[in-house]
């Protein structure tokens, strides 16, 4: 009886160390994501998005805490600010400049500017937003990292399940991975821009694909990491000429 006891007790016990190790795995990735953060504090980005027959060119400008300036190139020809107290939109088309009233709480406030400005940087220059609860880690395999570790987003009372690559220890982005209601999505680096002055990569391309199709591609014709950027940078004014109007910042859906 003790000799087949003996193999269980150590399955058992290797189960609680493996789930010890995945804890202290998660808190350590969750700190160098946090650290490499704080090494890129501002970014410049030019690219173009394509999606089947479709092209969008792009600049953005970022630098931390929160300072972001977003253009779109035509057919939208619209220019986003946020200073850090003021939210401004240009649309050259309509010839339109309107300021938005602040009335909202800090966290709907960060809500809308994340929606709004998250599509002008691609996935891999901020840290993944990760929830307290519902995440996991684990080491992984990939071909673009000698190590590389995922982490595993379950989203309470949903199906879905969102999964990041990236390469240890440095923490660059190199994959996501969505599923739910019988859907995969993926997002792939195809090619990066490494700065050893800051122990870091970011993409310069990466691709969309859905249930294994390409479906779309973001290219990076220039990068710039760390660059000085003045307060002028964010400050959008409205050229001569345009309707200058203001309106409130509300959470986008809000009636």
């Amino acid at each position: 009886m003790r000799a087949r006891l003996l193999p269980l007790l150590l399955l058992v016990l290797a189960g609680c160390r493996r789930g010890e190790d995945t804890s202290a795995l998660l808190s350590d990735a969750k700190q160098r994501l946090s650290a490499r953060d704080g090494r890129l504090t501002s970014y410049v980005l030019t690219g173009t998005v394509r999606e089947g027959p479709q092209t969008m060119d792009f600049q953005f400008a970022y630098r931390a805490p929160r300072r972001m300036l977003g253009t779109l190139g035509a057919p939208a020809s619209r220019t986003y600010a946020w200073d850090g107290e003021h939210l401004r939109e240009r649309a050259d088309a309509a010839k339109t400049f309107v300021t938005y009233k602040n009335e909202l709480p800090p966290d709907k406030r960060a809500g809308v500017l994340t929606e709004l400005f998250a599509p002008f940087a691609p996935e891999g220059f901020r840290a993944p937003l990760l929830p307290g609860r519902g995440v996991s880690a684990q080491r992984a395999a990939h071909p673009r990292a000698p190590e590389a570790v995922e982490l595993t987003v379950r989203p309470e009372g949903t199906d879905v399940e969102v999964t990041y690559m990236l390469r240890w220890p440095a923490m660059d982005f190199l994959g996501k991975r969505t599923r739910g209601g019988g859907a995969t999505s993926e997002l792939r680096v195809e090619d990066e821009q490494c700065e050893q002055a800051l122990g870091l990569c970011v993409p310069r391309r990466l691709t969309q694909w859905a249930d294994g199709q390409q479906v779309a591609e973001t290219s990076l014709s220039r990068v710039e990491l760390n660059p000085t950027l003045p307060a002028e940078t964010f400050a959008l004014t409205a050229p001569e000429g345009y309707d200058v109007q203001t309106k409130t910042l509300v959470v986008a859906g809000a009636p």
